[in-house]
């Protein structure tokens, strides 16, 4: 699996293709693959890599590396089209790592997505808290 993925370019290097395989993002006809699993011409591959997923399905098993021209007759592309670049532009981006979202961003992303992207819970009144620990001694 990971050798044939690698070698119709939907993976840069072969180690990325194992990779992605240990981490559950390449599935054959619905199943997670393993890299050592084999394909066979007729079997769906779907892989999730940078953030978009790619549905192939296998038309020629290969092993070695070949050119772009060659690696387009080893598969069919059924992959969904990108969605429109105004979208893409209209998601708010946050930084890598930057921390959670501010209460500013989470409604200007509740009014992008709508109110059903994020329901509003609020805590019961009157719920019981479970017994404090504290103020207890047990030295009775």
């Amino acid at each position: 699996m990971d050798s044939w993925t690698w070698a119709v370019r939907l993976f840069k290097t072969r180690s990325a293709a194992a990779a992605a395989c240990r981490g559950g993002h390449v599935r054959v006809n619905g199943v997670a693959a393993k890299p050592a699993q084999p394909v066979r011409p007729g079997d769906e591959v779907r892989v999730r890599a940078g953030g978009v997923e790619r549905i192939v399905i296998v038309e020629r098993v290969i092993t070695k590396r070949v050119g772009p021209p060659i690696a387009a007759q080893c598969l069919i592309d059924r992959s969904p089209p990108p969605p429109p670049r105004e979208i893409l532009v209209a998601m708010p981006r946050r930084d890598r790592g930057s921390g959670r979202p501010t209460k500013r961003e989470r409604r200007e992303t509740d009014r992008l997505l709508g109110s059903a992207a994020s329901p509003n819970i609020l805590p019961v009144v009157g719920a019981e808290q479970p017994p404090s620990r504290a103020g207890r001694s047990d030295s009775g």
